[in-house]
C-alpha cells in the first residue's frame, strides 16, 4: 500500500470518527440523543475551544511545561533503561541479584509514587519528570535487557573467533540487535513520559496541560477536558513523529517490512 493512500485512510478513519461523534451528540436517534453533550462534548465544540485558546495565547505556557517536562522525562527515562538494560543483560549474576527487586518496583502503582516526588522535588516540574521517568525507564530496560540476551550466539561465537573485544562486540553485535528493541520501547514510552507528566500536574500544579485539564474538570467543563485531551494527543502524535525519523536514519540496514495491503 503506497504511503499516500495510507495517509487517506488513515485520515478518513478519524473523520468517519469525528462525523459519528457529532451526530451522536446533535440528531436524536429513535428520540434519544446516545451522546448527550452533558458527558460528550461535540467535535466542533472541541475544535472552537481549541481554536479559542490558541488564538487568546492562554495554552502556549501550559504547552510548553508539559512539554518540557514530558521531554525530560524521555530523555532520562530512555537514558538510563538502555544504560541498565545492557549492564544487566551482559552481567548476568548482577541481573540474578537485583532481579527480584525491579520486578518490586516495577509492580509499584506510579500513582501511589506522585505525592512521594511531590514531597521530594516540590510542585515544580521536577516532580512531574521523576514520575515520567519511572514509567519510561521499565519500559525501555525490559525491552532493551531482552534485546541484548536475543543476539545469536552463533553471531557472538564468530565474532570473538574474529578477534573482536568487548568495545568490537558491543559496537557491531549488541548495540544493533538491541536497537530495533530499543525503539520499539521509545515509541511506547512518548506516551508514557506524557502520561507521567499530565498525571503529576493533574495531582498538583500550578500550570501544564494536566493542570488546565483538572480545572476545567473541576467546573463540570467537558469541553474543556477534551480540548486538553486533543492537544495531549497531538504532542504525542509529533513526538512519536520524531523518534520515527530518527529510527530511520540509524538503522538503515535493517530490512523493509512488507508493507499493509
Amino acid at each position: 500500500m503506497g504511503r499516500t493512500k495510507l495517509v487517506g485512510l488513515q485520515v478518513l478513519v478519524g473523520l468517519t470518527a469525528m462525523l459519528v461523534w457529532q451526530i451522536g451528540g446533535s440528531v436524536p436517534i429513535f428520540g434519544t440523543i446516545l451522546l448527550p453533550k452533558f458527558f460528550f462534548a461535540a467535535p466542533l465544540d472541541v475544535a472552537q475551544r481549541i481554536a479559542k485558546m490558541f488564538a487568546t495565547g492562554l495554552v502556549f505556557k501550559h504547552m510548553w511545561i508539559t512539554l518540557v517536562e514530558t521531554v525530560l522525562a524521555f530523555l532520562i527515562g530512555s537514558l538510563a533503561g538502555i544504560v541498565f538494560g545492557f549492564c544487566f543483560a551482559l552481567l548476568p549474576r548482577l541481573a540474578a541479584v537485583f532481579d527480584p527487586y525491579l520486578k518490586m518496583l516495577n509492580a509499584l502503582p506510579r500513582v501511589v509514587l506522585a505525592p512521594i516526588f511531590m514531597l521530594w522535588f516540590g510542585l515544580g516540574i521536577w516532580s512531574k519528570v521523576a514520575l515520567g521517568v519511572t514509567l519510561v525507564f521499565f519500559i525501555v530496560f525490559f525491552n532493551v535487557y531482552q534485546g541484548v540476551k536475543e543476539v545469536s550466539p552463533v553471531i557472538l561465537a564468530n565474532a570473538r573467533m574474529l578477534g573482536m573485544n568487548t568495545r568490537q562486540l558491543f559496537v557491531h553485535v549488541y548495540w544493533p540487535s538491541a536497537l530495533t528493541w530499543v525503539f520499539s520501547s521509545l515509541h511506547t514510552s512518548v506516551g508514557f513520559a506524557l502520561v507521567g507528566a499530565v498525571v503529576g500536574e493533574y495531582l498538583g500544579a500550578a500550570a501544564g496541560l494536566g493542570y488546565l485539564i483538572h480545572e476545567a474538570e473541576g467546573v463540570f467543563d467537558v469541553t474543556g477536558v477534551f480540548a486538553g485531551m486533543a492537544i495531549l494527543a497531538l504532542f504525542v502524535m509529533l513526538i512519536d513523529c520524531l523518534v520515527t525519523r530518527v529510527e530511520r536514519r540509524l538503522i538503515r540496514w535493517r530490512p523493509q517490512t512488507q508493507a499493509w495491503g
